[in-house]
């Protein structure tokens, strides 16, 4: 009789002091660090996801950004250069000569306060390119554009966007059954 009443006890103490702690935590509210506009300017470590028709590449790159400009020190042509030149051995001897391409990307940044995000509108310029084949320089326009808008989240700082390469014209003429390249960046972490 003695040990269930201690038993009794003790549970009923164990729901008491149980009953408490979870009325506690029912007040905490998390209220986030409101973003601003220069917790966007840093240098990046990314994330890409290039693909074109049905082929997928995944790599890790860097990127910095700073007063609205994103500077790709390494921008990816392989799938451009590769569209250009059908050949992969040709191919890969031109990427060798064109080393590393930097590409700066324009944008405006908007903050959303219900969200604690900034929306990033991207305005990409074209990327040109001298591609070395068989002796030739063959030059390369490529028009680069933004279908949806990027992201600043102000949780995690980190960065989120996309870009295509709509269109690749070789010495003034389009490129013919060219598919679209499209350059997805789901996460991007500020070192």
């Amino acid at each position: 009789m003695k040990k269930q009443k201690v038993l009794l006890f003790l549970t009923a103490a164990l729901f008491a002091v149980l009953g408490i702690s979870l009325t506690s935590c029912m007040n905490d509210q998390y209220e986030p660090i409101p973003v601003k506009i220069s917790d966007i300017n840093g240098n990046y470590k990314a994330r890409l996801i290039t693909s074109q028709g049905g082929m997928f590449n995944e790599k890790i790159i860097d990127f910095t950004a700073k007063d609205s400009i994103i500077t790709f020190k390494d921008f990816p042509v392989k799938e451009i250069v590769k569209a250009v030149v059908a050949d992969p051995v040709k191919a890969d001897t031109a990427l060798a000569h064109l080393g590393k391409v930097e590409y700066k990307l324009d944008y405006t940044s908007k903050i959303n306060t219900d969200q604690n995000v900034i929306e990033l509108t991207f305005e990409p310029q074209t990327l040109v390119l001298q591609i070395a084949v068989d002796g030739t320089v063959r030059n390369t326009v490529v028009k680069l554009i933004s279908k949806q808008k990027g992201f600043f989240v102000g949780y995690d700082g980190s960065m989120r966007f996309g870009l295509e390469a709509e269109k690749i014209t070789v010495d003034g003429t389009d490129l013919p059954s060219y598919q679209t390249i499209k350059y997805e960046v789901p996460i991007s972490i500020k070192n």
